[in-house]
């Protein structure tokens, strides 16, 4: 494609995605579809020649979009909020078309110091304590994977990544906690069976008291406690955990703390909602989303 086409079919696009969200209340919230009927519109082969824009956009309109699911809608209720936004498209649509891969300083000076001076400032923003850093990830999922396997690191004075595990090592959760925790813990190796579900509260709120007795028994019975996460605004029921006891009990016996925030964190923000974050200066490791209430586009964590 020549420039001169894709400044054709970028403005074409672009008036498009605008006049989509003007009438986005136009589509139905969830498609009227069967399962395979996407699939079967689809050819079975790769096209052994390259197609014009045109048809292919007359394909995304014919097919793809009747098959598509509102998030962006009004009356979308479901799940989550996952707002994006115009200056968000617009940025994507930049960085897009910088291409690079930006891993480490090196390979994108700009955009590793951009990172750590956008994620300084959302950390003033929540109200986090001074001398937490951070690292934008994909997801929630993720950053509670990169916490399992920080958390079982430090217990085990970093041995884990050498000689793989020699004890039973012990995460603890609400059991209204999102499923990213079970599914981190077994990536991370601690296994199912030490996967320790706490009991919630009549507010959906983790029982400090039942994980502090969860704790101590299994200490007793010579396992390692070593990660507990607390939630703010659990994905099922917005339930928030009291962190400030759960942190008190997470430093008494030397376990790491981990907080996901990935649904309500962002509410912090607000003054008169910063009550949430009340123990947080226990947390070893925090996590929330933009990509849900600071209408940035998915994904990032």
């Amino acid at each position: 494609m020549e420039p001169e086409q894709f400044r054709k079919y970028g403005h074409e696009m672009v008036d498009w995605i605008a006049n989509f969200m003007i009438n986005i209340e136009k589509y139905p919230v969830s498609p009227d579809i069967k399962p395979g009927e996407i699939k079967a519109q689809l050819p079975k082969n790769a096209p052994t020649k390259g197609e014009n824009m045109d048809d292919i956009f007359k394909d995304f309109k014919k097919i793809i979009l009747p098959g598509i699911t509102h998030w962006q809608h009004p009356c979308w209720f479901a799940y989550f909020p996952a707002n994006n936004s115009p200056p968000s498209i617009l940025g994507e649509l930049l960085t897009a078309g910088l291409g690079a891969q930006c891993m480490i300083w090196k390979t994108s000076p700009a955009a590793e110091e951009l990172e750590e001076v956008t994620l300084e400032w959302l950390r003033k923003m929540v109200d986090l304590p001074e001398g937490m850093i951070g690292v934008i990830q994909d997801s929630a999922s993720t950053s509670t994977l990169v916490a399992l396997i920080a958390a079982r690191e430090k217990i085990s004075g970093f041995n884990i990544n050498c000689k793989g595990f020699t004890e039973s090592l012990i995460v603890y959760c609400s059991e209204e906690a999102h499923s990213s925790v079970f599914k981190g813990a077994k990536i991370a190796g601690y296994g199912s069976e030490n996967i320790r579900l706490i009991p919630a509260d009549e507010k959906f709120a983790m029982e400090s008291a039942k994980l502090e007795e969860a704790i101590l028994k299994d200490r007793a019975e010579g396992k390692k406690p070593t990660l507990v996460c607390g939630t703010i605004g659990t994905t099922s029921s917005a339930g928030i955990d009291p962190l400030e006891k759960i942190g008190a009990i997470c430093k008494k016996y030397n376990v790491w703390f981990h907080v996901d925030a990935a649904y309500a964190g962002t509410a912090a923000i607000l003054p008169e909602k910063r009550w949430i974050m009340k123990g947080t200066e226990y947390s070893d490791s925090f996590v929330f989303n933009p990509h849900k209430w600071l209408l940035t586009n998915f994904d990032c964590s």
